[in-house]
């Protein structure tokens, strides 16, 4: 995940360049990821700000160009080294993962989860265009997180107490329960909006957009 583990990424373009004070965005801050509050929520609550999550993600990503989107950053400017584009299919791709672990806790007996390794989902599939078209527009990896979450919660409003408290196996961690990757989902999406904000105070400048 950007911010705990990431392997080094290449090219870096001028655009990438160390950048140790940014002007402020003019954007909303999004909610912190606080997992602490976030875990202390009821079910309802944590239901509605599931369902929220993808307004945490700072709108001027739809303003960038696809040359600022795919731009990988230096570790030294303090933002994550994925590119705005890497950013948010990874967070497409992890609404599949966890989703579908949510559901099979729900519907099976204990199941032993499936795990992935996140960063060889970015290098496969993360496309930055090739032989002269251009990449998939980011509002494709936003719309897939907004519609999926929306179904979700209407699924999860269906739910017993009890099922909340249904566990699976995860490999690496041993029993979690659908309110424990519910609760991470929710965390997660902020998490890495902060990384995405200061990626685009760094690529845009705090006036690009208005919004």
């Amino acid at each position: 995940m950007e911010g705990i583990s990431n392997a080094d990424r290449t090219p870096y373009t001028a655009l990438s360049s160390v950048v140790t004070d940014p002007a402020p965005s003019t954007t909303p801050a999004p909610p912190l990821a606080d997992q602490d509050t976030i875990s202390a929520l009821s079910t309802g609550d944590l239901i509605d700000r599931y369902a929220a999550g993808v307004h945490s993600l700072d709108p001027r990503l739809l303003h960038a160009t696809d040359e600022q989107a795919s731009t990988y950053l230096r570790p030294e400017a303090g933002a994550g080294r994925w590119s705005c584009r890497a950013l948010v299919v990874h967070l497409a791709d992890s609404e599949m993962v966890l989703i579908h672990r949510m559901r099979r806790i729900a519907c099976e007996e204990k199941p032993v989860l499936a795990i992935w390794d996140e960063d060889t989902f970015i290098d496969a599939c993360v496309s930055d265009g090739s032989e002269g078209q251009p990449p998939p527009p980011v509002a494709g990896a936003i719309g897939t997180i907004h519609s999926l979450r929306l179904w979700t919660r209407d699924w999860l409003g269906t739910l017993s107490t009890e099922a909340y408290e249904r566990t699976g196996l995860h490999p690496e961690r041993g029993a979690v329960s659908l309110r424990d990757i519910l609760e991470y989902s929710a965390w997660h999406i902020e998490h890495h909006a902060l990384f995405l904000r200061k990626k685009l105070d760094l690529l845009l400048g705090p006036d690009h957009g208005g919004a």
